[in-house]
């Protein structure tokens, strides 16, 4: 495809994108899908341009007004990848003289929305948060993520897997707090990697890595991951369980439960047990009250933590969206509860960065149910052999928080229970 007919299409995109009617992950899955022609290359280019333009969309709607045209074409220029000169050779003598002077816009002529690219509300929750840290908070939530591999401890060692990725020619390092991690630079293929496809490592964010670590699974054990998603953690989970036990997957989506049936096949995991339930009151959940040894509830939440990698969530989220969230929280973290034997620890997470679903829910839990005592998240991921545990975690200890800024992990939120006896 021609530099002139890469941009129109990204353009048309962009606008597809913008209805924000459907996650833009999904949208632009479903444009290649529908465009089978376009190759690798025309994908990826595609793809960035939309998330560059979701990243710093105030900043790029304000720049395009002084351009003509198409909006959407405009957006699409700004957030267009790759070498100017390509670029150059599908614009106009106007778009070219346009594209100059928004190139030459330094930071001192913008204002503080076009700088962190935030809905106002958003900016304002996050301001009071972290006062003089927002704007570091700010630039990186404008970064794509890094690409984050936890080492399967069924089938291999850290340093071994770090060796490996390496010798496949990819840059890596260990992650700093997961024991487990390795962190891997650009977008590698990792259909290409053998220890990708041999089961030996899975994709999974180092902050997501310390939830698993945090509920501690243990031989044998009967444990619940109550809102499994697509079953990062609960591959994690059944790996720290050593494959004994048994291992319940919830979820409310049985299309998401499927996901997890080809990474389980690769992990040579055979003690999970993915149920598919109508909601948290489901009757299955009723059936095993009392039967569990620990629960983890990563709840569905705002997403806001994971901006590096879904930017579309910060123009589709709303404090309305938001609140009806909280209240949902709190039903599932009652509903999975109920699930604990008296000595079962249950751990709430969230990939939020707002009070309003963190601690704000794990507070008003607490008040409610005095017979769940508080446990030191701190001396919980210590045990675990978590790195610099202490930094991950709030002053008292007892709620971890993770900042993309401050810890290079997406934003997430844990705070644990012990059921008394």
């Amino acid at each position: 495809m021609n530099p002139k007919a890469l941009l129109d299409e990204s353009a048309s995109l962009i606008e597809k994108v913008f209805k924000f009617d459907h996650p833009a992950d999904a949208i632009v899955a479903r444009h290649f899908r529908e465009n089978r022609s376009l190759g690798p290359r025309e994908r990826a280019t595609l793809s960035d341009t939309v998330f560059a333009v979701l990243r710093e969309r105030l900043k790029f709607e304000w720049l395009a007004r002084s351009g003509s045209g198409s909006k959407w074409r405009r957006l699409a220029i700004l957030g267009f990848p790759g070498e100017h000169d390509y670029l150059k050779s599908a614009l106009t003598d106007a778009e070219k003289e346009w594209w100059n002077a928004c190139g030459k816009v330094g930071d001192a002529q913008l204002l503080a929305p076009h700088r962190h690219n935030l809905p106002e509300w958003l900016a304002q929750a996050l301001r009071e948060q972290l006062g003089d840290e927002f704007d570091a908070l700010a630039a990186s939530l404008l970064r794509p993520a890094p690409l984050d591999l936890r080492v399967n401890a069924l089938k291999q060692k850290r340093d071994a897997a770090l060796a490996g990725v390496r010798s496949a020619g990819w840059p890596a390092e260990p992650t700093p707090y997961s024991p487990l991690g390795i962190r891997l630079e650009g977008k590698p293929n990792l259909s290409k990697l053998p220890l990708f496809t041999a089961g030996e490592v899975e994709v999974q964010d180092e902050g997501s890595q310390l939830l698993a670590l945090l509920l501690g699974a243990k031989r044998g054990e009967m444990v619940a991951d109550f809102c499994a998603g697509a079953g990062g953690k609960t591959l994690a989970i059944g790996s720290s369980m050593k494959n004994t036990g048994r291992l319940y997957a919830f979820d409310t989506s049985a299309h998401r439960l499927d996901a997890i049936k080809p990474r389980l096949a690769r992990s040579g995991l055979s003690n999970v047990h993915p149920v598919a339930i109508a909601h948290e009151r489901d009757e299955r959940i009723k059936r095993l009250a009392g039967k569990m040894d620990r629960v983890l509830v990563d709840a569905p939440c705002s997403g806001l933590g994971t901006l590096r990698r879904s930017p579309d969530l910060k123009w589709r989220q709303t404090t309305e969206t938001v609140a009806a969230q909280a209240d949902l929280q709190q039903r599932i973290l009652l509903s999975a509860a109920r699930l604990l034997k008296p000595g079962g620890r249950l751990v709430y997470a969230t990939c939020s960065l707002l009070l309003q679903e963190n601690e704000a829910v794990a507070r008003a839990f607490g008040l409610a149910h005095p017979e769940f005592e508080p446990l030191s998240v701190a001396d919980l991921l210590a045990v675990a052999q978590v790195g610099e545990a202490a930094s991950l975690c709030s002053p008292d200890g007892l709620h971890m928080r993770l900042w993309p800024h401050r810890h290079g992990t997406d934003g997430f939120f844990a705070a644990a229970w012990q059921k008394k006896g």
